[in-house]
């Protein structure tokens, strides 16, 4: 039988007689064939094979090629975020305001004025398509963006302190998430750290020992993903500002999630709003585009034009520049910044950290009752209250009240009851929180797209074979 094995040639001339086949590439299908075909020599090996003839085993290659294509599936696939996590990095943080994918959608589909001068003709400046909205939105002079805050730290460290000194507080030296540090971002930049004060007080005359004439920037890191509490003290923007000025240093602010807005007037405990900072004197304040903010993945620095020209005149900036698609959804949610006297309504992430407790009560019946009808009488469902959170280093210590359906099973684990709803199509994403599955409905976006979710659950994979204690 491996003698009579139908060669590559022979089995993709089979395979594209197939209407389900028809249509894809010989690369690919000799891919699929090959290994359609090292498993069935295993099999013969092993015995375990029934072919008895070279037709016989060209049908079983054509017929494993077409399941392995039909089961092919994009390494990228929608999911259900049902972890109560607004922000949730692992699952891309932000979902874009319609008027965001709209504009995405039509630069993905049309050349576009990326870097082109439609009223002059020559070549344009793609930071232009939104600069003079970021202007208007937080009063600065001049704007850049890259393709993460990380990457705009990186850049003004670079563009303005390379081979001299940046001093930062003890207390500031962040580290995000990835084991990715500020120091190390430093070090990459070629600017030399200089720590004042200790991990919970800093004071002005800590900063001003360490100016010397290598200091370059002095830098304040808002710490986005964490608090000190009890015995502290900070140096303010304002007070940071008064001595960068009185020795000629400029002031950068990292505020990180960078709220546009007073996030008070949702009922949310105040960030820093960029304008505010911008106000209160800082030369370069970087933050993130798709946190507080709500919009695509971006590093955004407004400030001085001056420091701003710097930074676009340095070679790095071509390397960590966005994109038309990126670039096209930023401008979208900034015009609903500017334009929009519904805010909650439009961006997805302010819409979801405002729900109110009564709506995700309300929705919370119809979502057990799918449940329970598609997980059968050995799971157990019941309603609970939960609590939600922000996410991604945007304010760490706020958990918002919400609602979740906690499923349980007498027989198997919640890790396991986990693995269930993973292979759910689309899969579902919750929490193990105390030895049961929870779902958080605060992130649903729409009770049908939840229950829709749940009614094209897999029957057949409910019960896996690892046993409660896993």
């Amino acid at each position: 039988m491996l003698r009579a094995m139908p060669p590559v040639d022979e089995c993709i001339r089979a395979a594209v007689s197939h209407p389900a086949l028809a249509g894809l590439s010989h690369v690919y299908l000799k891919a699929l064939i090959t290994r359609a075909q090292s498993a069935i020599r295993t099999a013969i090996a092993n015995g375990k094979s029934d072919a008895a003839s070279r037709e016989d085993l060209l049908r079983k290659i054509v017929g494993a090629v077409e399941h392995a294509a039909a089961a092919d599936e994009p390494a990228l696939k929608s999911v259900v975020n049902a972890t109560g996590v607004v922000l949730h990095t692992n699952l891309g943080r932000a979902i874009l305001p319609e008027a965001a994918i709209e504009a995405l959608e039509q630069a993905a589909r049309s050349a576009v004025n990326l870097e082109f001068d439609l009223e002059g003709g020559g070549r344009g400046d793609r930071d232009a398509l939104v600069e003079s909205e970021l202007c208007a939105l937080t009063g600065a002079e001049a704007a850049t963006v890259v393709n993460n805050n990380a990457a705009a730290v990186l850049l003004a460290l670079t563009a303005l302190a390379e081979g001299r000194e940046v001093v930062v507080s003890r207390g500031e030296l962040i580290e995000i998430g990835g084991s990715f540090r500020l120091p190390d971002v430093m070090t990459r930049s070629g600017a030399h750290l200089h720590e004042v004060g200790t991990t919970n007080r800093t004071h002005p005359d800590d900063y001003e020992r360490a100016i010397g004439s290598e200091t370059a920037l002095l830098l304040k890191v808002h710490p986005s993903n964490y608090r000190v509490i009890g015995f502290t003290s900070e140096v303010t923007l304002e007070e940071l500002v008064k001595i960068g000025r009185a020795r000629g240093i400029p002031v950068m602010e990292d505020l990180g999630a960078g709220a546009l807005i007073d996030m008070s007037a949702y009922g949310l405990p105040r960030e820093p709003v960029v304008a505010e900072r911008i106000a209160a004197g800082a030369d370069l304040v970087s933050f993130s585009g798709d946190k507080l903010l709500g919009g695509p993945q971006a590093g955004i620095v407004v400030g001085r034009r001056e420091m701003i020209s710097q930074l676009k005149g340095n070679a790095l900036k071509r390397a960590l520049r966005c994109d038309k698609l990126t670039l096209a959804a930023l401008s979208a949610t900034l015009r609903l910044y500017l334009r929009s006297d519904n805010l909650a309504g439009q961006i997805p992430t302010l819409r979801f950290l405002t729900r109110p407790l009564s709506e995700l009560k309300q929705m919370a019946p119809r979502a057990r009752d799918i449940l329970a009808d598609r997980l059968g009488t050995e799971f157990q469902c019941e309603i609970i209250a939960a609590t939600s959170q922000i996410g991604s280093g945007a304010l760490p210590t706020e958990e918002l009240p919400s609602v979740a359906i906690r499923v349980t099973n007498a027989k198997i684990s919640a890790n396991s009851i986990a693995d269930i709803f993973r292979r759910a199509r689309p899969p579902i994403i919750g929490r193990v929180i105390d030895d049961g599955f929870q779902l958080d409905l605060r992130t649903i976006d729409d009770p049908a797209v939840f229950a829709a979710a749940f009614l094209q659950f897999a029957p057949s994979a409910r019960l896996p074979s690892s046993p409660r204690g896993r």
